[in-house]
Order: structure tokens, then sequence, then C-alpha cells
């Protein structure tokens, strides 16, 4: 037995020849699931394990989750994911935490009771409070600061409509009672059992709290939006050693060591470490994310100036074009309409038909996000005809999710004066061969699909494992990135895609409203 035994941890227990196998750890908290996938030095999945959570919507608008349950569907695949593979915490080089991003909790320290359900991402309830500040003249305050556009989108609004409507939580707040987080804070919060209140600056960057120049909470914005500044967060980079683990979860100690927003961890799982390179990720959402370097690029284009990462001492800036309905289109194509049966479907469908047959769906059904901003605008289905057929509405959602992307791409082209010359995906719509050929002919330019398309989770394990040195730098990682498949634009169609294109705008013309016409 003695002579399996050849090494000490940094606490000083003596390691077997098992427990010299590390891994990085990475925990994935999304809009809908909680992940959690287990990388080995190649950078490959080893385990994993996934668990959906319950979505509430009270209201028309309002989308919540319980916090409670978030952690609980977090730390039982954590345990899954580990127990797949036999390791333990001595495994485990380090965590890296990715999440969804501006969805708001506010919870009690010394209870570590939330005062209400976690108000998410999608949530609208305080767009009419984002008009006001829009009439009294705060857009440009604001997006100087943040590089954010005035929306329910982001965190600041949500904080403040939690403090206004729960009762008592204005003055416990204002007693220094009360934390705030976004998804991130509440899983290193419950992970460490209190010891650490914490996020990166990626997730700050989406609060409409944060100067993304002097990388700090800024006292204006709190003040505008009456907040507390005890509330918030010490904001660190996206690739340090944050504090260990306290929680049962692990026999041993284990560094948590990344934090990254779920679309700027993909940039870096998909490894856009240069200026210019960009990714789309195909989720529930569509988040397109250009890297810009160390110097933030103001749109004008309507599009967000947000962080990519810090690393050390250096900060990268990003460009980013969200859109609100996604593959989530697809979920109501099967939930809403009940064209198909399972979600997987809609590719075998909308492929009978070789094309939408003049039918356009701008799926506007939680308003539209970047480049128009129109949180009123709701969805579209035009061009419909006799010889319509569910293939035709779904070939034209497949193409709806394609155009939105093609229009955010244009913006970034016109801020920055360059054009795009291939575009990353993944997520899970990026699977669909159909929706990702046709992206390539509206751009005009390389898709490239990567062999592991679970980019925003090896992002977030590429960061964890940078700090605690279990990959040496980045060009070792770089080394490591394979594609599974390129799809390049057809040239025989030009005209149908010109054609095609106008009508999409006049299409989503139809759909903004009169506030929002172009």
């Amino acid at each position: 037995m003695l002579g399996t035994i050849y090494q000490t941890n940094i606490y000083g227990t003596l390691l077997t020849k098992n427990d010299m196998e590390q891994y990085i750890l990475s925990l994935d908290q999304g809009t809908s699931s909680s992940r959690a996938i287990v990388f080995n030095h190649e950078g490959e999945i080893c385990s994993s394990a996934q668990r959906e959570f319950t979505q509430y919507f009270p209201h028309s608008g309002w989308v919540e989750h319980n916090p409670h349950e978030i952690w609980a569907s977090q730390a039982s695949v954590i345990a899954e994911a580990i127990s797949k593979i036999d390791i333990n915490g001595l495994n485990i080089a380090g965590i890296g935490i990715t999440n969804q991003r501006e969805t708001t909790i506010v919870w009690d320290s010394e209870t570590e009771e939330p005062v209400y359900n976690a108000i998410v991402w999608q949530d609208r309830r305080t767009s009419e409070y984002c008009d006001q500040l829009k009439a009294e003249g705060k857009i440009d305050f604001i997006r100087k600061k943040t590089g954010l556009i005035v929306d329910a989108y982001f965190s600041a609004t949500k904080i403040k409509w939690i403090l206004d409507n729960v009762p008592g939580a204005r003055t416990r707040a204002e007693q220094g009672k009360l934390m705030f987080g976004t998804v991130d804070s509440w899983l290193i919060w419950r992970l460490t059992r209190g010891e650490i209140h914490v996020t990166d600056v990626t997730n700050a960057s989406r609060t409409m709290l944060f100067n993304i120049h002097t990388l700090d909470w800024d006292d204006e914005l709190l003040q505008l939006f009456n907040i507390p500044r005890s509330m918030m967060p010490e904001v660190r980079s996206c690739s340090e050693v944050y504090g260990h683990t306290k929680t049962t979860l692990f026999a041993h100690k284990v560094p948590i060591s990344g934090i990254a927003g779920d679309q700027q961890a993909a940039l870096f799982g998909q490894m856009c470490v240069e200026p210019g390179s960009v990714k789309n990720t195909y989720g529930t959402g569509c988040f397109l994310v250009m890297n810009t370097g160390e110097e933030p690029v103001e749109s004008k284009n309507n599009l967000l100036t947000t962080i990519a990462w810090k690393i050390g001492d250096k900060v990268t800036y990003a460009l980013e074009g969200s859109i609100f309905v996604g593959g989530s289109v697809v979920q109501w194509l099967r939930d809403g309409l009940g064209i198909i049966k399972s979600s997987d479907e809609i590719e075998a469908l909308a492929s009978t038909v070789t094309d939408s047959n003049g039918v356009y769906f701008v799926p506007a059904l939680t308003g539209l996000a970047a480049p128009y901003w129109d949180q009123y605008a709701r969805g579209l289905i035009c061009g419909i005809s006799r010889g319509t057929t569910a293939a035709h509405i779904a070939r034209a959602a497949l193409d709806g999710i394609a155009f939105q992307t093609y229009d955010i791409v244009e913006a970034m082209m016109r801020d920055t004066g360059t054009a795009i010359k291939e575009l990353k995906v993944d997520g899970g719509a990026s699977r669909n061969n159909l929706m990702m050929q046709f992206q390539a002919d509206l751009l005009n330019t390389e898709v490239i699909r990567p062999k592991i398309t679970e980019t925003t989770a090896l992002g977030a394990a590429y960061l964890a494992g940078l700090s605690v040195n279990y990959w040496k730098d980045i060009d070792e990682i770089h080394r490591q990135w394979k594609v599974e498949r390129k799809f390049s634009s057809s040239t025989n169609n030009t005209e149908a895609i010109m054609k095609a294109k106008i009508n999409w705008a006049d299409a989503v013309r139809r759909t903004l409203t009169e506030n929002n016409q172009h």
C-alpha cells in the first residue's frame, strides 16, 4: 500500500497514483438547467451531468427562478459528475464558474435566505421604469459609464424593483444586511458557506452599475438607482483563486479559480483571443461577441460595449449583440404551435422544403434586442399563402435566427470598420447543419463549428486552469482547439440571398413599434 504513495498535496495529505489524476471542474449554471462538466488536460469532457429546474412566470413578461433550486440543482450535478468517474476533491485542480448573466439575486447575509426569487435576465417587469430613465435623458450618462443600453435586461433595475417592492428590503439593505449577486456570486457564497462575496468583471459589467473604464462600482449609478454600495460583491479578475470550498460536496478544499459570464466564457472557450475574432452562441437566445482588444469600442449601432475578460492586470474588451429569442423559437414551435414533437425534429422538417417559400418569421416573442432594442415589438410571421406548410414555417423560424445574427454582424462591421473573416459557432442550435449553411450564405463568410461545442463550460475551465497552472498559458490552450466542421458560403445563390435580406428588413420594420421605426 505504502508503495503507491509518492506525493503530498498542499495540505499535507498523502496522494495515491489515482489521486494524482487532476481535472478541472466547470460549473455551467444556465437559464433552464445547471450543468457540471469535468475536463482533462487535453480539454476533453471526461464526465458531465445536467439537471433542469423550474421556470416561474407569475405575470406576463415576468420570469423568475428559485435561488435555492438553482443551488440544489448545481450541487446535485456536481456530485453526479465527479462520482461518475470516481474522483474526489483531491483530483480537482480548480473550479471554474460560468453563469446566466444579469439574473439578479438579493439575500440576507445573516440568514442566507433570498428575500425574493431570482429575477431572470429575460424578465421585462421594469420596462416602464427604463422608459422613464430614457425620458429623463439618462441614456448617454449610463452608456458612457457602462457601455450598455438602458433596458430591463440588466441587473440594476431588477435590484431596485426588489428593494422597492419587497416589504422591509430597502431598510435592511441600508442597514448593510442584504447582499446582491449575479448567479456566480450566489454559487460561490454557497460553496464557501458565506465566506466569500465576489464576482468578476464580466458579470459586473452587465449590471448597469459598473464603470467599465474605472473597473469599479460607480457611485453615481448606485445613487441613481438608490442601491446601497454595501450590497455589492467585490469585483475580481476572471482567472485567480478567490477562495476554497467549504461545502460537504468535497471531502477536501478545492480552489475556486475562474469566473466568467456565459458569453464571455464562450468567447474564451472558442479561443477568440485576437482582436476582431467573433463567436456566436446559439442557445435560448443568441449572443454574438467580438473581441475588440485592450480598448473599448463605443458602438454607434446599438451594440453593447462590455468586458470580455480580465487576466492578471490586462483587460480585454468586446462588442456584443444580444438576440432574445434564438433556440427558444424552436421550443415555441413545439409547445405553442405543436408542429413538432421534439426540438430535434426541426431540421428534418425544415429540410423537406428547399426554402421558406416567401415566409419570413421575426421571432420577437419577448421584444427585439440588438440592434433594434424595441422591448415592445412582438413576433411576426408574414408571406403566408395557401401553399404554406408547417415545413415552410419551420424553415422560416431557422432562417429568422440566422437573419438576426446577420443584422448584428452588419452592425459590428459598421462599428469597427472591418469585415468579419470567419464566425465561430457553438451552443445547441449550432448543431443544425441546415441553419449553419444558411448562416454562411447570409454572411458570405466561413462558419466554423469546433469539435467541442460546450465552449461556455470549456472557457470557464480554461480560466480556472490558468490560475492554478493546470495549463501553462493561452498558447498551450490554443493548440488544443479543433475544428469539427466548416461551412463555406455558396456562390450560386447571391441574387436570392440579396432579395431575402431586403424582405427580412421589411418584415422587421413591421414588428417595430412606432417609436423604433428605422
